[in-house]
């Protein structure tokens, strides 16, 4: 049987190390992992807990990607099921982690900073300080101010970046390539059980689609400042796609065949990464992209180059 394994660095994987510093969460865990997976009612009963309690501990997992969850139709209403990522977590002190870091080129792109876009209403931009030109005038996208977004939402078409080919600049070999945002669906106002399609694209290639379970709403984002409403959309799941030789993963799981060569990278100056709603999605239910400033994750969308050691 195939076994997950989780391996932590302690330089760069604190929020981890935090969300197993509980007594109770590695309960949860070990529980989980025991029994495969549970709703919160079935964990507060089997751990003699508050369900209270029980939901505030699952979105710290849930913030540490140490479980997964998905909402589930119920006898009245909708239910959160639960389940581990991990067999076992590794913590490692002796500095491979660290060097294998040394080689990773890291590119992090504001999120305002897009070359090209084409989106439909509901739409708009937000920066830390507050709404950018008009709500759900696709044409507002182009304004200048954009480039202060820590916000962006959109119910159709996408938003496209370019970012520096530096495998190129460097003439090196690549093993992987990665991007990380924080993304959920959008709906007026906010709803948990939305689903939308979200699909990334390196080169026009779609690599990837990644179904969000939901526009949330349920609690203030960890980051999103205090004027905006608690109707509007308050944080995503942050969501990682990385494509090798061996295909294209999101969080680890396999999504496409994809591959680096279908990228055609050496070919390129820039690496253009667009995410949005595809024209056939079959859940069309729009995207929220959080930056800094915005949402759980004090980040704007990241990108990764892995170069062969």
């Amino acid at each position: 049987m195939k076994r997950n394994f989780l391996t932590v660095n302690p330089e760069t994987d604190a929020h981890v190390l935090h969300a197993l510093a509980s007594p109770v969460r590695v309960r949860m865990l070990r529980l989980l992992h025991d029994r495969g997976p549970l709703n919160v009612n079935e964990i507060a009963a089997a751990l003699d807990l508050p369900q209270s309690t029980v939901v505030t501990h699952v979105q710290v997992l849930e913030g540490a990607e140490l479980i997964e969850t998905r909402t589930v139709k119920a006898k009245k209403g909708h239910q959160k099921v639960c389940s581990a990522r991990y067999d076992e977590i590794l913590v490692r002190f002796d500095g491979v982690a660290a060097r294998e870091a040394d080689r990773v080129i890291t590119v992090e792109m504001p999120l305002g900073l897009y070359t090209s876009c084409e989106t439909t209403a509901p739409c708009g931009l937000c920066s830390p300080e507050g709404i950018i030109g008009l709500l759900d005038v696709p044409d507002n996208f182009l304004d200048p101010d954009r480039m202060k977004t820590a916000l962006l939402w959109f119910g159709r078409g996408f938003v496209e970046y370019k970012f520096p080919n530096n495998a190129r600049i460097l003439n090196a070999d690549l093993e992987a390539l990665e991007f990380s945002m924080e993304l959920s669906s959008e709906v007026p106002g906010t709803s948990n059980i939305w689903p939308s399609d979200i699909t990334l694209w390196v080169n026009n290639v779609a690599v990837g689609t990644w179904t969000s379970p939901g526009d949330f709403g349920d609690q203030r984002g960890a980051y999103t400042p205090r004027w905006w409403k608690l109707e509007g959309s308050q944080y995503g799941a942050l969501k990682t796609w990385t494509i090798s030789a061996d295909g294209t993963m999101i969080d680890g799981r396999r999504v496409s065949n994809v591959t680096l060569a279908d990228l055609d990278l050496a070919a390129h100056h820039s690496i253009r990464m667009r995410i949005g709603i595809a024209d056939d999605a079959r859940h069309p239910g729009g995207v929220n992209i959080f930056g800094r400033g915005f949402g759980n994750y004090d980040q704007d969308i990241v990108m990764r180059l892995y170069p062969r050691a």
